[in-house]
């Protein structure tokens, strides 16, 4: 028998760029697009409609935005896992996607097999972060500082748990930090458990983001 496959919702304004992404997503039997949007209020319409496993968002759309989207899925308590795709021409727009729950993004020129892989993940409760864009990011808040202003900073992480943390910003698996880092996968785990307590955040695409904004990774 095998799994169902995980239920898309696609909500981007380019109906080329939607109509590229579904005919991917068609090649493989593990994804199902169950509706598309050109905007949030169709995304918000949608989710109410459809039974969603995971929420493809553009964050630049017409009218109702994907920031704004974000946040009213956050005042409806709807809690559809969301993967931003984007083209990453404005950092500060995908750091405040990820202050707004998003818990993956991705370029839009990925693979087939790296966006379905995420797909999957964000559907099992995962998050998901991909390296180019994390050191993106990290390089906009070096030379942009006033984006990440006013952070208050928490208390310190040890130097094994800034090591555990800038493996998983890498994109490194509990099993592939283990193994980098010759420790039990329980110590790794317990470590990031340590890190997600002191940096206030549920996730890893969270620690990983707070960790950028305190320049914890530099």
């Amino acid at each position: 028998m095998t799994d169902a496959p995980v239920r898309v919702l696609l909500v981007d304004d380019q109906t080329l760029v939607r109509q590229g992404i579904r005919g991917l997503l068609a090649l493989t039997p593990e994804v199902e697009v169950v509706g598309e949007g050109a905007d949030g209020d169709e995304a918000l319409r949608l989710l109410d409609e459809c039974d969603v496993d995971v929420l493809l968002l553009d964050l630049r759309m017409p009218g109702r935005d994907g920031i704004a989207t974000l946040a009213a899925m956050r005042e409806r308590d709807v809690h559809v896992p969301v993967l931003v795709l984007t083209t990453f021409d404005d950092e500060e727009l995908v750091l405040q996607a990820l202050r707004g729950g998003a818990r993956g993004y991705l370029l839009k020129d990925v693979t087939l097999e790296q966006l379905v892989n995420t797909v999957r993940s964000l559907a099992s409760g995962g998050t998901v972060l991909q390296p180019a864009l994390t050191e993106r990011l990290l390089r906009a808040m070096v030379e942009r500082p006033e984006i990440i202003e006013g952070i208050q900073r928490p208390e310190p992480l040890t130097a094994r748990e800034v090591d555990v943390l800038r493996l998983a910003a890498a994109g490194w698996s509990n099993r592939e930090i283990a193994h980098g880092l010759h420790l039990a996968e329980g110590t790794v785990k317990n470590h990031m458990s340590s890190v997600l307590l002191k940096l206030g955040v549920r996730d890893r695409t969270r620690a990983v983001l707070r960790a950028l904004e305190l320049r914890l990774l530099t």
